[in-house]
């Protein structure tokens, strides 16, 4: 199992991130046996579509430099002579050069992808340390690579030996022909014998592309130390978030205080929860500024004293709207007849204090059944 610098092993599988930085520096899955076959199919394949128009073009060239051969040599007949032999083999040579190289390309980013990293291109001194070279070359992978190339060299090897073994009589042949049907006889041989190799290529190239895979998996494998670190950094360190939200409470909670002294009453259970309601007459119905429990609850009601907005003691009521409406909500239609007693109140409480009569009794607010189930959830 590899290991770390830190000793860990590399047990948990690469993510995506680690993934995507080793993109970025260009280390992705390759496996050259992929291009070398693919290159070499394609080979067989651009020979045996533009075999017989090179070897005519080849063909022409040479009967044209040999019928030249006896004229006077000059620059000009040169060229000619030049651009004569060439001309025909130009286009055929440009569409197989083509294939070629698009081949190579596909097969190059077939397994890994296409990535364009200046890192990869980047000089590191340590690839130049003969110790660290050294290292890789009797490493896991340097015995593999020398294996692979071993067995490239067999199976390859034999292929070609049974190749021109199986195909040395029309070899031997292609000095009875002519030029033109020689030329064209063996571009097909050519293109034959290429296929022949390729299909070994292609037996090396199964075997290449899942170690690939798996060697490039096992190099990003990461310790668990490294997923926690990593899952720290991308979503953030636990003491960092709670500080954050411990500072959005303390926000929010600021902001919520602030609406209390403009509140038309503070309804309690006397000492536990407290909600501060807000109404006009141009409203719909009152709305819950502020609410809290403990000492939110305390806060709320000791802004409320020092601002002079009247506490009622409602106790079902008061746990009733801390459980079901949310800041900044309405009160819903099944309690608009317990607040509504309890504002009637306070308005009659400020009526009474200014004429310097006798307080009104306090109202015992009758409560719908589903919110006095939910008050006796929140019951003290």
């Amino acid at each position: 199992m590899a290991e770390s610098e830190s000793g860990q092993e590399r047990t948990e599988q690469p993510t995506p991130r680690r993934l995507q930085q080793a993109r970025d520096k260009g280390q992705v899955a390759r496996s050259r046996e992929l291009a070398s076959a693919a290159v070499v199919t394609a080979g067989a394949g651009g020979l045996a579509l533009f075999g017989p128009a090179l070897a005519e073009g080849l063909a022409a060239g040479m009967r044209e430099a040999l019928l030249r051969a006896g004229e006077p040599a000059g620059q000009t007949r040169l060229a000619l002579a030049l651009g004569e032999g060439i001309g025909p083999l130009l286009l055929p040579m440009l569409a197989l050069l083509g294939l070629l190289v698009v081949v190579a390309i596909g097969a190059s980013v077939a397994i890994g992808g296409l990535a364009v990293s200046g890192k990869a291109l980047a000089p590191k001194p340590d690839k130049l340390n003969p110790v660290a070279g050294l290292k890789r070359i009797f490493a896991v992978r340097g015995l593999v690579e020398l294996l692979k190339a071993l067995g490239k060299f067999a199976i390859v090897g034999s292929v070609a030996v049974a190749v021109l073994w199986s195909l040395h009589e029309r070899v031997l042949l292609l000095g009875r022909l002519e030029l033109e049907p020689g030329a064209a006889a063996a571009a097909s041989l050519f293109a034959l014998a290429f296929a022949a190799i390729a299909a070994g290529l292609w037996l090396i190239a199964a075997l290449d592309v899942p170690y690939q895979l798996w060697e490039h998996g096992r190099q990003l494998r990461m310790t668990r130390q490294e997923v926690r670190d990593e899952l720290k950094e991308t979503e953030g360190r636990p003491e960092v978030k709670a500080r954050i939200r411990g500072l959005q409470r303390e926000l929010s909670q600021r902001r919520m205080l602030e609406a209390v002294p403009a509140a038309a009453a503070v309804i309690v259970n006397p000492v536990h929860v407290a909600v501060a309601l807000r109404y006009e007459a141009d409203m719909a119905a009152p709305e819950v500024v502020a609410k809290g429990r403990g000492e939110v609850a305390l806060k709320i009601r000791e802004l409320a004293r020092s601002h002079r907005v009247p506490i009622v003691s409602a106790p079902p009521l008061a746990r009733a709207l801390y459980r079901q409406v949310e800041l900044g909500e309405r009160i819903p239609a099944g309690l608009y007849v317990a607040v509504a007693q309890i504002l009637a109140y306070v308005h009659q409480l400020r009526v009474a204090r200014r004429a310097r009569r006798r307080p009104p009794a306090l109202p015992r607010p009758q409560l719908p059944a589903v919110y006095a189930e939910a008050a006796r959830e929140l019951e003290d």
